[in-house]
């Protein structure tokens, strides 16, 4: 997570509604409208029956209390407003009580097509509707509480399996690979990237290899690990993760398959 933030979340009413303007609305219209053609035949079918079951509005951004409504009937979870930037022992706690974190602003006009935080677009469009499917609660629920638990060193490893899983991964399905990982699910340069492009490696999740793996969150991903179905995630949570992560602590991290960041001159 970064360390500082440009934007100041809105606040909750004492109903759980946010006031948003008639610019963050119409932000949202051209997020949604952009997004939701592009993944046709590119998201997973368990993403789009997310989308319609939350059947969320494709002109103004949602309320929490609407989308919450239909995870709690589906999995038992619901969201959680919180500020830009959360420290991981919130984030952890959260998912360990089933509540997701959705930071509640939207991305400036300067940064509709790239945003490194995640904004409100990101997590309803791209994470929640995921969250009325068993497989996928089961498993962030899972990791949610195995972050709690661990220490700071062991929870740099377990940050790696949400990266290439929750938030950039792909499924094998029988209409070919397609994309569940909210991080692709709301951009729609890597959209294509992912799938299309010749320049990332596709590999399966083996779960010790992907503890190991390096990333950047600057940069379209070098490598994409996928699930042979998606219910697998629902055995990854049943894994015993923890041991995998001492596995990986052992060997060590592989090399990264990108470049160092550039340090900015002061």
């Amino acid at each position: 997570m970064s360390e500082q933030t440009k934007y100041v979340s809105k606040q909750v009413n004492e109903d759980g509604f946010i006031e948003w303007s008639k610019d963050e609305n119409e932000r949202w219209s051209r997020l949604y409208h952009r997004q939701i053609e592009l993944l046709k035949g590119r998201a997973c079918n368990e993403y789009m029956q997310g989308i319609s079951l939350l059947n969320m509005p494709a002109d103004k951004i949602p309320q929490l209390p609407d989308i919450d409504k239909v995870l709690q009937e589906t999995t038992g979870w619901k969201t959680a407003p919180v500020p830009a930037l959360i420290n991981f022992t919130e984030f952890f706690t959260l998912l360990a009580n089933k509540q997701f974190p959705v930071a509640t602003f939207i991305r400036s006009e300067e940064e509709f097509d790239y945003l490194q935080e995640p904004d409100v677009f990101h997590e309803i469009f791209g994470h929640c509707p995921l969250l009325t499917n068993p497989a996928f609660a089961h498993f962030t629920h899972t990791y949610g509480k195995l972050g709690l638990a661990a220490n700071k060193e062991d929870r740099a490893y377990l940050a790696r399996l949400y990266w290439f899983t929750v938030e950039f991964g792909l499924v094998n399905t029988d209409e070919g690979l397609r994309i569940y990982g909210g991080g692709i699910l709301s951009s729609p340069g890597e959209t294509i990237y992912a799938l299309e492009s010749d320049k990332p490696e596709r590999v399966d999740l083996v779960p010790l290899d992907v503890l190991r793996t390096p990333y950047r969150i600057d940069i379209m991903q070098p490598i994409y690990f996928q699930l042979e179905r998606f219910n697998q995630l629902f055995d990854l949570a049943e894994l015993d993760i923890m041991s995998l992560v001492e596995q990986a602590k052992a060997l060590g991290l592989f090399e990264p398959k990108f470049p160092p960041k550039l340090k900015q001159a002061s």
